[in-house]
């Protein structure tokens, strides 16, 4: 195996214990949780960068800034995902399918340029969890002591595109002004009345839009189940850091799955939508109408960035549910389930409520 392929699965050995050295969230470190020993991850002074999309896109290119990296497929849910971490049982961090290490195979993928390292340890998310799960309503009693096995959750590096471009727009449209008419009409009771009535002026317009567009992001990878919820799927990209594999070790990483051209022309689409916001802003007015937009994308770049989420499930009466949570914020997001017998006793006491004020008026 040559040099390039080793870059994102290098691990590190502590020098006094010989154990893993593991990353440190919220730290720029790599930790022994055996002897404590810790050393600083190097992280690149020339900063990200930003790969020329089209030669990507073409075959002879995609090679260019590519790697080999080991992979395990999970038959159940279909998840793709690269263990940076010796572990002795293996299990999809999605559906907790167990993963059969030999069952391992090489891919290649296009080397990450940048990583938003994890900013809380796995033992604060136990601690969110449980404080989601105190202010359930309607949730069984019993749900608070439900399992919650520590080998099932899992810190996972999600898989982004991002693209950057210069856009260019002219557009011709028309600028509407609002103005009130005041207008006579009969009331139910057949009194007259007046009201006003807001109507619009309409104006030519035509113009030209440009600016950069930063660090547009787009999900490169998805499964049958087990999609991450939109509500946690926000990141503060300002602390991006350069690619360095210390910051995957002891985490789970899931290989895009979403190809770069069709991350390309989903990024295209929200493209548009700023082109047409910037025209809107332009025209002015009260209210606007594009009529016709020729939009151009010049000087298109792009990354592809690991993202941090911990991914769990937990078993109640048999039936297991999956909760998400931002490893960067805290934000939490899952599947939970109803006790019968609480929304049951709470309808029947409303219902003897309604019929003891109704005895009690009749």
């Amino acid at each position: 195996m040559n040099e390039t392929v080793k870059k994102a699965e290098l691990k590190k050995s502590c020098v006094n214990c010989g154990a893993e050295l593991k990353y440190k969230p919220g730290t720029t470190n790599i930790s022994c949780e055996y002897c404590g020993h810790e050393e600083s991850i190097k992280i690149d002074e020339n900063g990200f960068e930003e790969l020329e999309l089209y030669p990507y896109l073409q075959e002879m290119g995609a090679q260019k800034h590519s790697e080999e990296i080991s992979m395990l497929h999970c038959k159940n849910c279909g998840a793709n995902q690269h263990v940076e971490e010796n572990y002795k049982s293996l299990h999809c961090v999605y559906c907790s399918m167990p993963l059969v290490i030999e069952d391992a195979y090489k891919e290649d993928w296009i080397l990450p340029g940048a990583v938003l390292p994890f900013q809380i340890e796995k033992e604060k998310s136990f601690l969110i969890f449980q404080k989601w799960v105190a202010r359930l309503w309607w949730a069984p009693n019993k749900l608070k002591k439900a399992a919650l096995d520590p080998q099932f959750t899992k810190g996972l590096y999600l898989p982004y595109w991002t693209f950057d471009a210069q856009l260019s727009a002219s557009y011709t449209g028309q600028r509407g002004e609002y103005y009130y008419e005041t207008q006579r009409y009969r009331d139910s009771n057949g009194k007259t009345q007046t009201r006003q009535v807001r109507k619009t002026r309409w104006y030519p317009a035509s113009g030209h839009v440009s600016g950069f567009v930063d660090d547009t992001l787009i999900k490169a990878s998805q499964q049958r189940s087990g999609r991450i919820p939109n509500k946690i799927a926000h990141w503060n990209l300002k602390k991006l850091q350069p690619f360095n594999s210390s910051f995957l070790s002891g985490f789970v990483t899931e290989k895009y799955t979403i190809p770069l051209k069709e991350g390309h022309l989903h990024s295209k689409d929200v493209a548009k939508n700023i082109a047409t916001r910037w025209c809107r802003q332009d025209i002015g007015g009260d209210t606007q109408r594009i009529n016709n937009m020729d939009m151009k994308l010049s000087e298109e770049t792009f990354k592809h960035i690991l993202l941090p989420v911990y991914v769990s499930a937990y078993r109640y009466k048999g039936k297991e549910y999956n909760f998400y949570i931002n490893g960067e914020n805290g934000q939490i997001s899952g599947t939970r389930p109803y006790s019968f017998w609480k929304i049951f006793l709470a309808v029947l006491l409303v219902l003897l409520i309604i019929g003891l004020l109704v005895f009690l008026n009749g």
